[in-house]
């Protein structure tokens, strides 16, 4: 019903910048939160930053002054800007979607993206 579309990853040197897209399709009403998560090899996934409909934002402290959430709500499209790459951003970058609601539906659904890969490295 829902499918995420990412787009912007690949490989970049340190002190790089990449900016990553997000792009929801589907017959969605209203999206609540959209954000990115993160899963370097070997670890856990982790929240990277997400962002509300109405602007709020929240960060991981380990990216706080180099990435940049924004979104677009008439595009149903979320974007990252990370700017001072560093090798430990290394990893597959998740964009999820929560609290979906569609044409039609009272239900919530959430979703996730496909992923794509940013590689820091010189």
């Amino acid at each position: 019903q829902v499918q995420l579309v990412e787009s912007g990853g690949g490989l970049v040197q340190p002190g790089g910048s990449l900016r990553l897209s997000c792009a929801a399709s589907g017959s969605i009403f209203s999206i609540y939160a959209m954000g990115w998560y993160r899963q370097a090899p070997g670890k856990q996934r982790e929240l990277v930053a997400t962002i509300t409909s109405g602007g709020s934002t929240n960060y991981a402290d380990s990216v706080k002054g180099r990435f940049t959430i924004s979104r677009d709500n008439a595009k149903n499209t979320v974007y990252l800007q990370m700017n001072s790459l560093k090798p430990e951003d290394t990893a597959v970058y998740y964009c999820n979607a929560d609290e979906i609601t569609m044409v039609g539906s009272n239900n919530a659904l959430d979703a996730w993206g496909q992923g794509t890969l940013v590689t820091v490295s010189s």
